[in-house]
């Protein structure tokens, strides 16, 4: 049977209902292309019509029956009936919190509308919550849906328009009436008259005041619409006019008032008497008599306007001037010092001479590059009780105080789950579900680059278990929101605690963390029994059939391939553990899948703790963010380029599904360890000029660190000294994680203005306005987009060219989210000066509109293997292909467009995550980032090749990242020089004349002096400090040389580069030594060169001192000098010595042959070129 039905104006799409298959209950359908979707609704009432409710089903695992659907690119083919072979490809997925009990007619019903029925009395979501999408290259885009038969329990919420009162089941007084109360609480009129009768003074149920007028006769008992009630919706991105009907007229009683400000609209809503034209303004109540005469002043409308929410706070002048004084200081003595070397050479060893005086002369020019941009540090504070007041109080274009904050995108990036453990991904994403955010703007997406079903069952049930954690962490104010972290406190857990079912909620909820955490752990031996069982069957089944035709003379049975199952028996479409054609990890299909569904616009609060419900969450929230898994398609001869095109993927695919206007992209070891991170991220955003900051970076904190700090893992030098410092110019680098994003900027657009820095020193500035308002009519306001993109001089384009299929792909649903994303992160009206876009107040209240399939095949659509050809993605738009360090490009592209960043350094870390503590894992991380500096450096980010966008001091900061690592060749040279020394019986000046001591001395002392002013005025301690300088040499002898080496055979040779990830560790048990990973020792190639140098010197000081021992001249002055600097070498590797040790000080055969060898073949060579002056011919060495 074959029946055709239409779907709504919301998703105009064709729709073909199929019975049949070998489930008999199976549906499915075949949808044509989806057209374009209407992102916004000027109509705040459908839009809150259509919502659902993202609550509902058990959070234990069952099971259920899973149906297939494909959504085939072809029109014609949703006509044609589907094949029995078509039908049975179906996928299952794990239970989820958003399996929904439907017959087969309600899921009809709720697919071909996506709402739930009139007369229902619980909340249903359509089936986008249930279903898991997969499409790609050369295949149709599938749709495998969920018709799960077991009931739903209740959840005691109550829908509709029913009375609120527990116990009460009769219809509230009429939503077009007037409300008793201003909270909106529903209430039935016999319940209403209790209430002014029984608690004395008539105390509203839902706020607890008391009603304003508890006289009124029954036939007043009236509440406004929920239509009045509406906040005004978003303005069309196509015609954004001004509306008509307020009044626009501005008393001259109050200058600080809003231009669009509503008397009738004010003197409606809030039963006032009409105050502003009177001689006086009514006080609260709006009566007469209250006070000294009854009145006061007009309320002052733009003093929340006037507030800021953010302040900077410049470092004391008491530390920053020494500071630039001592700079200046050193800068000279080392002029003075290197003109004194020049004019001083040693005669006797002018080939000793040149090296020292070549890698002085490379090492002062590093130095003065690090510390110019360190001149301007600033600190910045963030008032969220100003973000409260001003975007989440009651105005007059949002009368019920909703949130008016923009939306936010979470990206989290795994791929990898054998050395990036699910769990510690779960632990990162419960954190955001549970952020103190509103939940209708908050959307998290995680991009699986390996397809892994491991991964999809974490996320499931990670999903399942944020019905428990999200409502008790809201509850109870939980910090840290990673359930790991919280647990795992050794901290006093009860401090500030005075809910009195605090302690037994706790116990409860980590009795269920610890079922999660062995549910976790016990996927990957699940899932590959599972597979075993199935591939077995398979495999009978294949026989049998065999026999069946013919037996042996029918040849030998097809090959069975060892597939991947999901719990139903479904081929998983990812990736498999056997990696088949079509299921490897280069080579599978797009998969999206909405583990959580939009939540509804309004609260929705809990049910009293019983058996199924762990803790009381009556008066808390129970709304979850919408989670989505996506896996964007991959296929062999494409380049994927690596995080960054994942990181694209989820950018267009989240601009179809949620368009949040500002994105924050997390690795998955990094969780939000600060619940209000993102409020004080988005101060910056909203705050006067923020419009022009592109994104906001935060530190990077880190956990599971040896005490010691061996190998300088927290890298506090670079975020609290380095990044502050760049946070005074035009902002710090984009570092990979931590970071909120405006779309726009991401999408290569340039800022509304910006400033150009002109002549030889960048001192005279040209200000720009880039976004130019096309005015057509005076009441008309034009929405204009900035227009320019990379370079400065090119002429402004429309906006139609910015939406052309060459920059950002055939997709027609991502081109018109770009002006909505643009338009929602304006800055409100208010804040903006004349002549300045801005949005309204309230425009942002509109509920989000729902989910239906026309979206999510679009979403797949865009994450397919080839979309990004021919189009401006990584070279324009988006994360920026091209280096292992994307992230410093990507943050470099936009600062060279004009646009600035923020550095928010929160009281409380904001994001806490792991790192390497293994020797051999910290020199393969520092290593990268080199060879990314490297890349930079021969590439057109070079900051030689910068705008005049962007600031001097800004672009000898990027100059100084591509240069930094060809220092390791002077250093390297620097570092045998003392050997060396020691060996000729030389040094590096023919004596050690007082001046040079001097001058040596006071370059020393003023390193010392600047160091301890920036310990002072960043926080640092003086151990954080020694230990970067240490690992400094450490790096630039090992992982620094082997990264130049690396860039320049790419680009010489055109060798590409290739990194393994880095592994994150999981929490250790009790039993287990939580650094257990600092004691091995793993073999690298990058150990050879500082071991060499080690033992080099060791042996040429033992050689010198014997020399000295047994001289009859003794030159003690040479060998003074010699020993100083080797011991200085020596200082500076002792971390390094002692990770080779390990914990009982074994180390591997190689490296001691290694270096051995290498130690002789110099010492050999370094004996035959410069023998000792009056050695006897028998003890010469002479090569045969």
């Amino acid at each position: 049977m074959v029946k055709k039905v239409s779907s709504p104006s919301s998703s105009p799409v064709t729709v073909t209902v199929t019975s049949g298959g070998k489930s008999g209950g199976a549906r499915s359908m075949g949808l044509t292309s989806p057209v374009q979707r209407v992102s916004l609704s000027n109509s705040p009432l459908s839009a809150a019509h259509r919502s659902r409710t993202s609550s509902g089903g058990d959070r234990a695992s069952t099971g259920g029956r899973y149906s297939s659907m494909s959504m085939s690119k072809d029109g014609a083919a949703a006509t044609e009936e589907i094949s029995s072979e078509f039908v049975s490809y179906t996928v299952h997925m794990p239970p989820t919190p958003d399996h929904q009990n439907m017959s087969i007619s309600a899921s009809q019903s709720l697919l071909l509308h996506g709402e739930s029925k009139p007369n229902s009395s619980e909340p249903r979501t359509g089936f986008i919550a249930g279903t898991i999408f997969t499409g790609g290259y050369n295949s149709v885009t599938r749709g495998h849906m969920i018709d799960c038969s077991m009931e739903r329990p209740n959840l005691g919420v109550k829908f509709g328009n029913v009375c609120g009162m527990k116990g009460c089941d009769e219809k509230a007084i009429h939503p077009n009436s007037r409300a008793p109360c201003d909270c909106g609480f529903k209430i039935c009129r016999e319940c209403f008259l209790d209430c002014l009768s029984s608690n004395g003074g008539g105390h509203c149920p839902g706020c607890k005041e008391p009603y304003k007028d508890g006289n009124d006769d029954d036939n007043d008992i009236k509440i406004r619409g929920e239509a009045e009630d509406q906040a005004l919706p978003l303005p069309s991105m196509a015609e954004f006019r001004s509306d008509n009907r307020l009044s626009m007229v501005k008393s001259f009683k109050a200058p600080n008032q809003p231009s669009d400000f509503d008397h009738n609209r004010w003197l409606y809503e809030t039963k006032g008497t009409y105050g502003y034209g009177n001689a006086v303004w009514p006080k609260d109540g709006y009566g007469f008599g209250s006070g000294k005469s009854g009145f006061e002043h007009p309320p002052d409308f733009g003093e929340r306007r006037r507030k800021p929410l953010t302040r900077k706070v410049p470092v004391s002048a008491a530390i920053l001037s020494p500071y630039r004084l001592l700079l200046v200081m050193r800068l000279g003595a080392l002029a003075l010092f290197l003109t004194w070397r020049i004019r001083h050479p040693n005669h006797e060893a002018m080939w000793l001479w040149g090296m020292s005086i070549t890698c002085e002369f490379w090492f002062a020019v590093s130095w003065l590059l690090d510390q110019l941009p360190k001149t301007c540090p600033v600190n910045r504070v963030a008032d969220l009780s100003v973000l409260k007041e001003r975007y989440e109080s009651p105005n007059l274009r949002n009368p019920k105080g909703r949130s008016d904050l923009p939306g936010i995108d979470v990206f989290v990036s795994t791929a990898d789950p054998e050395k990036e453990p699910p769990l510690v991904t779960a632990n990162t994403v419960l954190s955001i579900l549970a952020v103190d955010y509103p939940v209708e703007k908050l959307a998290c997406y995680l991009s699986d680059d390996g397809g892994s079903l491991m991964t999809f069952e974490a996320l499931a049930e990670t999903a399942s278990f944020a019905r428990i954690w999200v409502p008790f962490c809201r509850k109870h104010g939980i910090e840290p929101r990673s359930p790991e972290s919280y647990f795992g406190q050794k901290k006093d857990f009860l401090k500030n605690k005075v809910r009195l079912d605090f302690v037994r909620e706790r116990r409860r909820v980590k009795r269920e963390y610890d079922e999660f955490k062995v549910r976790i752990n016990s996927l990957p031996d699940s899932i590959r029994r599972r597979s075993d069982a199935y591939n077995a069957h398979e495999e009978l089944r294949a026989k049998k059939k065999h026999m069946e035709m013919g037996g042996i003379l029918a040849g030998s049975p097809s090959k069975v391939a060892k597939a991947t199952w999901m719990s139903d028996g479904s081929h998983w479409p990812g990736t498999w553990s056997s990696a088949e054609t079509d299921h490897s990890k280069g080579d599978h299909a797009g998969i999206i899948q909405a583990m959580l569904a939009p939540p509804n616009s309004e609260p929705i609060y809990g049910s009293e703790a019983d058996a199924e419900n762990l803790i009381d969450s009556t008066d808390v929230d129970i709304r979850l963010p919408l989670l989505v898994y996506v896996s964007r398609e991959k296929r062999s001869g494409y380049d994927h380029n690596k995080k960054a095109g994942a990181m694209n993927a989820l950018v267009r695919t989240s601009a179809i599904m949620s368009n949040g206007p500002f994105i924050l992209n997390l690795d998955c070891d990094h969780y939000i360890y600060n619940s209000l991170a993102l409020r004080e991220g988005m101060c910056f955003m909203l705050d006067r000029g923020g419009d022009r900051i592109c994104y906001v970076q935060f530190p990077q904190r880190f956990e599971g660190i040896d005490p010691n700090d061996r190998y300088a893992n927290h890298n506090t030098v670079f975020f609290d000294v380095n990044m502050r410092a760049l946070d005074g110019l035009q902002g710090p680098m984009y570092v990979g994680t931590g970071c909120i994003f405006r779309r726009i900027a991401l999408y290569g657009l340039s800022p509304p203005r910006a400033t150009e820095h002109q002549g030889w020193f960048r001192t005279r500035k040209l200000k720009l306005l880039l976004r130019r308002p096309k005015v057509i009519k005076k009441e008309q306001e034009e929405m204009a987009l900035p227009t320019q993109v990379d370079d400065a001089d090119e002429d402004d384009l429309d906006i139609e060219s910015l939406l052309l299929p060459k920059r950002f792909g055939n997709s027609t649903s991502l081109a018109a989210s770009i002006p909505v994303a643009e338009y929602q992160g304006r800055l409100l009206q208010d804040l903006q000066g004349k002549g300045y876009q801005g949005r309204p107040a309230g425009s942002l209240v509109v509920p989000r509109e729902p989910l239906d399939a026309a979206t999510v095949a679009e979403a797949i659509s865009v994450i397919s293997c080839f979309y990004e050809d021919r189009t401006e993605w990584g070279k324009r738009v988006g994360w920026i292909y091209g280096s292992v360090t994307e992230d410093v490009v990507t943050g470099y592209r936009m600062h060279n467009r004009g646009w600035r960043s923020v550095y928010c350094v929160t009281k409380r870390d904001a994001f806490r995550g792991t790192a390497p503590i293994n020797l051999t894992d910290r020199l393969h991380q520092v290593l990268r980032w080199a060879t990314g500096s490297v890349e930079i450096f021969f590439s057109r980010n070079n900051a030689l090749l910068a705008s005049r966008r962007m600031k001097l001091l800004q672009r000898v900061a990027y100059f100084n990242v591509g240069i930094y690592p060809f220092t390791s060749f002077f250093l390297l040279v620097y570092c045998m020089l003392p050997a060396v020394s020691l060996f000729s019986g030389q040094f590096i000046v023919q004596s050690l004349n007082v001046t040079f001591l001097i001058l040596l001395l006071l370059i020393t002392v003023s390193l010392c002096m600047l160091a301890l002013l920036e310990i002072k005025w960043s926080g640092i301690t003086l151990h954080d400090w020694w230990r970067n300088e240490q690992f400094w040499l450490i790096g630039g002898t090992s992982a620094h040389p082997a990264a130049v080496l690396q860039g320049l055979l790419k680009v010489i040779a055109g060798v590409d580069i290739s990194f393994t990830l880095t592994s994150k560790s999981v929490t250790p048990d009790d039993s287990e030594d939580e650094f257990a990973d600092l004691y091995a020792v793993k073999w690298s190639f990058l150990m050879v060169p500082p071991i060499t140098i080690m033992m080099v010197n060791l042996i040429a000081i033992a050689v010198s001192m014997a020399r000295a021992l047994y001289s009859p001249y003794p030159q003690w002055s040479k060998l003074l000098g010699g020993v100083f600097f080797s011991f200085w070498v020596l200082s500076h590797l002792y971390p390094f010595a002692k990770g080779l040790m390990g914990r009982r000080g074994r180390v591997p055969t190689i490296i001691y042959v290694w270096s051995g060898l290498l130690s002789i073949i110099i010492s050999l060579l370094w004996v035959y070129i410069s023998p000792p002056s009056g050695s006897q011919s028998y003890l010469k060495f002479e090569f045969p």
